[in-house]
């Protein structure tokens, strides 16, 4: 397979080295005879001195989302300047977001099937091929991994096939299953949910009847957001995702004080939900994270409790329904994309005796309220990989990395510092 190398871009920004490096790769990295291609963008951030480091590639959140833009630390992202005390930082933008020949909606034009099928080649284990062509390009024998969330699921996909390419792995909420099903990880992800929308209303309690009369406007079709969308009933609850953050109350508890008549309310509430038309991946193919070897039917869906269907005032996070590809303006174009892929039977990504086999070395943080990656499966992750040191914490949610010294603390762990 032939892979080739755009001109390097250098520029400085005050005080930050910048490198900006474009591959030109398969898009099927598994069938040679295939010669459709993509770009992958990375931007090499390092400090002035720093240019020598050892690199550590951060993996973004998502799916669907690209690599932060690197601004004059410690600005934008909060944790960079922890990152370049030690490291030159990898921002590669995984495939299909940022610079990485990017879906947006002009490639429907192909055809629901050819964008399914297309579609199919942007999960982790072809972002992993990705990162180990960078890897290459850049001269690095080994690097380090920063996995935030899905970007941690990528990690561990990462040590199932090339673990020798990693030195320390460093994962914030992003400790997957790798044995369970969909259908597990999210009927477990409804009990965290349940937890946190009981701990919002013990310090709000007048706010539970606010959400019921939220919940009846939209029963009617009375709240409609700017670009349109008359918010259904499981599109408005899904804005208690925010719940899962450190500071996910300060987005519910000013817009549940709004009236809902107002402007304020209408975009804010457009704000806060938790898909929406920026990158279209997120939505479309999001309960493929956790498909290792599944078909995922709109898991979510399938396994809602009963009491989430009478406690209209319950919270629910990323739980996708299949009502919202006709009900949301920006996935009504995807809705045909979006039901191939609910019928489509993943591969397998993860291999939990590679795990074990792996000799991972690092850490992870583990938040014991995440909203989202369970910490039951997280510790059942934790076991396959006993050199991967753990903290365990309800000091974060799991937007940790970008609120607190969550990476220092890692860092610091994986080689035996101690801990302040």
């Amino acid at each position: 397979m032939t892979i080739s190398a755009a001109p390097v871009l250098r520029r400085r920004m005050m005080d930050l080295v910048l490198e900006e490096h474009t591959l030109t790769v398969p898009l099927v990295w598994s069938d040679p005879s295939d010669t459709r291609t993509i770009d992958v963008f990375a931007c090499v951030v390092s400090r002035e001195g720093g240019e020598d480091l050892p690199y550590l590639v951060f993996l973004q959140g998502g799916p669907g989302h690209e690599a932060p833009r690197a601004m004059h630390a410690p600005t934008s992202p909060s944790w960079l300047d922890q990152a370049l005390a030690h490291h030159r930082v990898v921002m590669i933008d995984q495939r299909g977001t940022g610079r990485s020949t990017p879906v947006a909606d002009g490639i429907l034009s192909r055809g629901a099937e050819a964008v399914a099928e297309h579609l199919t080649h942007l999960r982790a284990d072809a972002i992993v091929r990705d990162c180990e062509a960078m890897r290459e390009h850049l001269g690095a024998d080994r690097w380090n991994v920063l996995g935030q969330s899905f970007g941690g699921f990528t990690t561990l996909a990462y040590l199932s096939t090339d673990a020798g390419s990693i030195d320390r792995a460093y994962l914030t909420g992003g400790l997957s299953t790798v044995t369970r099903t969909p259908d597990e990880v999210y009927a477990l992800c409804y009990d965290k949910m349940r937890d946190a929308s009981e701990r919002y209303y013990r310090r709000f309690p007048a706010h539970r009847d606010r959400m019921r009369r939220l919940v009846d406007l939209a029963s009617v079709g009375g709240i409609v957001l700017p670009d349109g969308e008359v918010v259904s009933p499981s599109r408005l609850r899904s804005v208690g995702s925010a719940l899962g953050t450190d500071d996910g109350w300060q987005t519910l508890w000013p817009l549940l004080e709004h009236d809902p008549s107002t402007n304020a309310f209408r975009h804010d509430l457009a704000d806060a939900l938790p898909f929406g038309g920026r990158n279209p991946l997120y939505f479309v193919f999001h309960e493929s994270s956790y498909a290792n070897g599944h078909v995922t039917g709109w898991s979510a869906q399938r396994v809602e409790p009963a009491d989430f269907v009478d406690d209209v005032t319950l919270f629910t996070g990323e739980h996708i329904r299949r009502e919202w590809t006709e009900t949301v303006p920006a996935f009504q174009p995807w809705r045909e994309v979006t039901l191939a892929l609910a019928e489509h039977e993943w591969p397998t990504i993860y291999d939990p005796a590679a795990l074990a086999a792996s000799g991972a070395r690092g850490a992870a943080a583990v938040y014991v309220n995440d909203a989202y990656v369970p910490l039951e499966y997280s510790l059942e992750t934790a076991a396959l990989l006993p050199d991967l040191q753990l903290w365990i914490t309800s000091e974060h949610e799991h937007n940790g990395l970008r609120t607190g010294r969550v990476l220092e603390h890692l860092i610091d762990l994986a080689h035996d510092r101690r801990v302040r």
